[in-house]
């Protein structure tokens, strides 16, 4: 496939060297011999580097002369260094195209002091006695770089480049964005209240339980307005695998604009706003590894991610013409190329009709007591509930909840001794089919009462029953003296059209109607001045009330 390629934003990694401390030794004996710092210049791929090589403080518990494992230490003050390493500014004019090496010692049995003075002893991983820990962030610079620039740096600034070939398998990737940048004329799509961000938190992330992160900012920090400014969705992988089936990391969608976009000129392009796709490694209790196939997986992920996004909001992701609604920056260079797997299609429409086939489906299938009880306490509870917290609401033993609840599994989510409901979606349409329920409980008894009433002002039974049919369901009578000037129904389903055996268009209308102009023709009334009142109703799916003369319906 031919489509836009997306640049590398954020990265950080974790990497753990088993190979002992010396590549800590020879930095502490660089920054001794430097006065307390080593600025140098190296090249890569034919580009101009920086790197500086300094200290900090560091609370890690000094040892002593010796540490657990038995090797002696020397130091009586604790330093941690760091290697900072940007591209040479007569190359990179913006200045963010840079990365931080953060070099810390691991032995086995090492202890850290916190703030307050107290002290704990740090897991370092299995199979590593003695080692270091390198703690790479940057931005702007492709993920497959970053091992290979520590190297070139430790080398320019004497540091055996050897000591940085082999991550112990503990070391993960900590984090990872690509974005495209799109013109601001262009993006309203992905950003919009039915869009993909917004639809993937709407129908994918979990109603209350687990993590829901979604955000729309229309207004920067200054308060203007702009629309898009920040929207984001953040899925973890159960949900990820919903949208994307062949993935598994956890990601956050995001639409945004630099702070400062407002105040830009429109020739800018920081004008216009990135759509990112990031790695977020706090959603998950698994890691990802930093071996050759474990970059090939990250970047491989959220290419797919961002290309689905752009083709769910009718965004070409390969322009015949130029860079087409793409914007190139410092970094990104809005230019197509072949070889990226096809996306997955976003198909929301999808997850949409699915989620409600399953409400659907329960709902008419008839539910019990409990399981009814349940879903009323999911769908107007605000916080996490236990079968224990539904059981104690409605007098029922928590077995018979946690029954009901396995009944109704397709709807709820069950994790950690809690319950909800599986999507916010779901939950719309639940509390929609409750609200019904409670009007429908409402009509039934205001039905009760103008029964009563009727008997009480002395009416027939026959006009009581009509007036108790009518407030049943939901259908309000506008009449003058004898005759009915208007007949509300409110909403019908539409139905299938042309089965009605009087050839009615509006069957479901015509069968209530009749039923009505019987209970009307019994108490003694003219079938005429029911026929000719208008009957107001709105059908299910469509816009806007009809109104059409009784007798149309009727006949």
């Amino acid at each position: 496939m031919r489509a836009v390629e997306p640049c590398w934003h954020e990265v950080a990694m974790q990497l753990n060297y088993a190979d002992g401390l010396s590549p800590f030794f020879a930095a502490a004996g660089v920054v001794s011999r430097s006065g307390g710092s080593k600025t140098v210049k190296f090249h890569d791929g034919g580009e101009t580097w920086l790197a500086k090589l300094y200290y900090q403080d560091s609370g890690i518990v000094n040892p002593g002369p010796r540490l657990p494992t038995g090797t002696r230490w020397e130091f009586d003050t604790m330093r941690e260094y760091r290697i900072a390493i940007l591209r040479n500014p007569d190359e990179d004019a913006v200045g963010e195209q840079k990365m931080n090496a953060h070099l810390r010692p691991r032995w086995q049995g090492m202890q850290v002091e916190k703030d307050d003075g107290s002290r704990f002893r740090l897991n370092i991983p299995r199979g590593i006695t003695e080692g270091v820990n390198v703690r790479l962030n940057g931005s702007n610079i492709d993920i497959w770089r970053y091992q290979t620039l520590l190297r070139e740096a430790a080398a320019a600034l004497g540091i055996n480049p050897d000591h940085f070939v082999d991550p112990h398998e503990s070391s993960t990737v900590q984090d990872g964005e690509r974005y495209v940048r799109v013109h601001t004329d262009a993006s309203g799509p992905i950003h919009a209240r039915d869009g993909p961000i917004a639809e993937m938190g709407h129908l994918l992330e979990h109603d209350r339980e687990g993590y829901r992160k979604v955000v729309q900012n229309d207004a920067d920090e200054d308060g203007r307005a702009l629309p898009g400014y920040y929207h984001t969705v953040t899925l973890g992988p159960k949900r990820v695998r919903e949208a994307f089936p062949s993935h598994s990391l956890p990601t956050e969608v995001k639409h945004y604009y630099a702070r400062e976009a407002l105040s830009m000129p429109k020739d800018n392009p920081l004008r216009h706003p990135k759509l990112g796709v990031s790695y977020q490694v706090s959603r998950w209790d698994e890691s990802l590894g930093v071996a050759p196939e474990d970059l090939e997986q990250i970047e491989r992920e959220l290419d797919r991610t961002v290309h689905a996004v752009l083709i769910e909001a009718g965004i070409d992701p390969s322009p015949t013409h130029g860079s087409g609604p793409y914007i190139e920056d410092a970094y990104f260079d809005a230019e197509t190329r072949e070889g990226f797997e096809e996306p997955p299609a976003l198909d929301l429409t999808h997850i949409r009709q699915e989620q409600e086939s399953v409400v659907v489906r329960n709902l008419t299938d008839g539910l019990s007591p409990v399981e009814w009880e349940s879903l009323q306490t999911l769908v107007t509870d605000g916080g996490s509930v236990s079968p224990a917290d539904i059981a104690d609401e409605h007098g029922r033993h928590v077995g018979s909840v946690r029954r009901a609840l396995n009944r109704i599994d397709e709807m709820v989510e069950r994790e950690y001794g809690t319950v909800s409901l599986k999507s916010s979606f779901v939950a719309e349409l639940v509390h929609d089919a409750v609200k019904e329920a409670r009007d429908a409980n409402r009509r039934v008894v205001d039905a009760a009462g103008k029964a009563l009433a009727a008997a009480e002002r002395g009416l027939d039974e026959t006009t009581s029953a009509l007036l108790t049919w009518c407030s049943k369901h939901d259908i309000d009578v506008d009449s003058r003296g004898e005759a009915i000037e208007r007949i509300r129904m409110g909403e019908v389903e539409r139905g299938p059209v042309g089965t009605d055996a009087n050839g009615s268009r509006y069957p479901i209308v015509s069968r209530k109607l009749r039923k009505a102009l019987d209970l009307w023709t019994d108490a003694g009334r003219d079938p005429g001045k029911f026929r000719s009142a208008t009957v107001e109703f709105s059908l299910s799916g469509s816009r806007g009330v009809r109104r059409v003369p009784a007798f149309e319906v009727l006949r």
